[in-house]
């Protein structure tokens, strides 16, 4: 068995993808969820046990398990045929074929990120990193908290790094490429990170793809330095310690959302496991859509000051606009996440947690210490202020309770709000993504699942269709050749090898059929449908004879349009039905 195929019979295309996409079942094969490659509301991301394959009716994006984990994660071929190598425990070939210059340049930087993480925690250990060591005293993290997070430090010589890659002859161009090495105007190379203490940042699978580092001067600025984009490593694309979180995200089916890694490390310490951080960014979209695939609940627990405050204003819109249900922790004392669990402890922050507030009261809290609420004026503004933000709600029902709630919190006319979400409802269009209705007949649709999913049948019915001239008017007719040739190439008949030979146009009719039935079909049903398209050629054949003899009658060939005739009528006479409709 070829390599590809094997690994690709070894897992469960299901259990691959669920760590990426929270997948609920949908049928006796299928499972459904939100698309990963796409920003949705409406579950159209399908993924069958059968036939090993992913679709989305939506946006199209579709494939099998290795085609996933390239299109996710960003790998070529050959380092998704690797890295599932390697994750699975199916040994992959010494020499490779699939490798090539894209996966080479990646799985160098790879393991530059893995060397460099190797020598920041070694640095920390040392006599150099003995102000690293006190900061983290100073923070409170105990050991094995650094030991799982890889904590580091990058040394203040500026150096270390770029005699480190040499020494493994990786070559210059590939060090300016990890982002990890800088290169002056004179061309001499210098380490980006230096004095430092060192964070990892992981891909959602778990590989090293970037750093972030501390300054431990107060003279260094920025305060906080991440790694600038490089192949591996899009800032605004990457949460901090999603790949730790995202299984608890999905167990407790809510996220919490912090600003900065050592509130990550912090939280997660104190016991909680769902907590991921954005980087030292803004919120983006991006990020959002990681996360919602996790899970739709968020707890934003951002700094308690102006800031942290103003950046939790701005994530809400986003964070509504990508269908999340949003709440907002609330820390007092002027604590932040991670000084609150070690000063308050684990079951007040959870207490926190759990009493979060829904987004509107705390930005209903925010607008009315800014207005005076005893004036009409002032309701009114924080009115206006709210209004936007609840309509944003995708959810109709949602938005309207939501509307009331805020009525009656800020002490306006609750029927006046009402009638405001109303008359923008009846003027605003809500679509919800509709499963494509399949264009083939009924009969078409049955034979093409069951020459795909019963090899014994396929046996049966394969010579009796090749017959049929009904096959080559059918809107699936490429598909059905598509079947014909790799059973006479002897080769494995199944969706994904159908698939691989159709065009773009015919694959999405392809899924469209096979993707969306979710019932086992009978023998019964495959015989049924059988005979229907054999109908289908005999009434295809009489139509095509009485053309053919009307044309003779009108050129004058009478013998020959006679002989049709008696042909016609044997035919008429064979067609089930003909003695029932009582002709002689």
């Amino acid at each position: 068995m070829d390599f590809v195929e094997q690994l690709k019979s070894s897992v469960d295309i299901v259990n691959v993808i669920g760590e990426y996409v929270k997948l609920r079942r949908s049928g006796a094969n299928r499972y459904m969820g939100l698309c990963p490659f796409h920003s949705e509301k409406t579950p159209s991301f399908t993924v069958h046990v059968v036939h090993q394959f992913y679709k989305c009716f939506s946006c199209g994006a579709g494939g099998d398990v290795v085609k996933f984990v390239m299109e996710k994660e960003g790998l070529s071929f050959y380092e998704a045929l690797k890295s599932m190598s390697e994750r699975y425990g199916v040994p992959m070939p010494k020499r490779s074929q699939y490798a090539d210059e894209d996966s080479k340049l990646r799985g160098a930087l790879l393991a530059m990120h893995d060397l460099a993480e190797e020598n920041f925690r070694a640095n920390l250990q040392s006599q150099a990193g003995e102000a690293a060591r006190g900061y983290i005293a100073k923070r409170g993290l105990a050991p094995e908290t650094v030991e799982q997070f890889g904590l580091g430090y990058s040394l203040y010589s500026g150096r270390a790094l770029v005699r480190l890659f040499e020494q493994r002859g990786f070559p210059v161009t590939q060090m300016e490429e990890s982002g990890l090495v800088g290169k002056r105007e004179d061309g001499s190379l210098y380490d980006r990170f230096r004095n430092r203490l060192m964070f990892p940042i992981h891909n959602e699978s778990g590989k090293i793809i970037a750093f972030g580092g501390r300054a431990l001067s107060a003279e260094d600025e920025p305060k906080y330095l991440n790694s600038p984009k490089t192949p591996l490593y899009v800032k605004t694309k990457v949460l901090y310690n999603l790949h730790r979180a995202k299984e608890t995200v999905r167990k407790e089916d809510r996220v919490i959302l912090v600003e900065g890694y050592m509130d990550a490390i912090g939280v997660t310490a104190a016991g909680f496991r769902n907590v991921v951080a954005s980087c030292g960014t803004a919120l983006t979209t991006d990020q959002v859509q990681a996360v919602k695939r996790h899970s739709h609940r968020i707890a934003v627990n951002f700094d308690p000051d102006a800031p942290g405050a103003n950046a939790s204003e701005r994530s809400i819109d986003l964070l509504l606009a990508e269908g999340m249900q949003v709440r907002i922790v609330e820390l007092d004392g002027g604590l932040d996440p991670d000084e609150y669990c070690k000063e308050r402890g684990a079951a007040a922050y959870q207490e926190r947690v759990d009493g979060a507030k829904g987004y509107f009261y705390w930005l209903a809290d925010r607008a009315r210490a800014q207005h005076d609420m005893r004036t009409s004026e002032g309701k009114v503004a924080v009115l206006n202020f709210l209004l936007p933000k609840v309509q944003s709600i995708t959810d109709q029902l949602e938005r309207m309770t939501i509307a009331g709630d805020v009525a009656g919190y800020i002490g306006v006319d609750r029927g006046m709000v009402l009638d405001h979400f109303r008359k923008a409802v009846s003027e605003r269009s809500e679509k919800a993504i509709e499963r494509p209705q399949s264009p083939l007949r009924h009969d078409e649709r049955m034979l093409l699942i069951a020459l795909l999913t019963d090899a014994e049948l396929r046996a049966e019915m394969i010579g009796p269709l090749r017959s049929l001239q009904t096959i080559g008017l059918l809107p699936s007719r490429r598909i059905f050749q598509a079947i014909f040739a790799l059973e006479d190439a002897g080769g494995r008949v199944g969706f994904d090898e159908v698939n691989g030979r159709l065009e773009e146009a015919d694959q999405s009719l392809l899924a469209e059929t096979v993707l969306n039935e979710e019932r086992e079909i009978s023998r019964e049903e495959v015989a049924a449908a059988l005979e229907s398209m054999q109908r289908s050629e005999q009434q295809n054949l009489r139509t095509q004879l009485k053309t053919r003899i009307r044309e003779l009658d009108r050129a004058g060939k009478f013998d020959e349009a006679m002989r049709l005739a008696l042909e016609l009528q044997g035919l008429e006479r064979a067609a089930p039905g003909w003695r029932r409709g009582g002709r002689a």
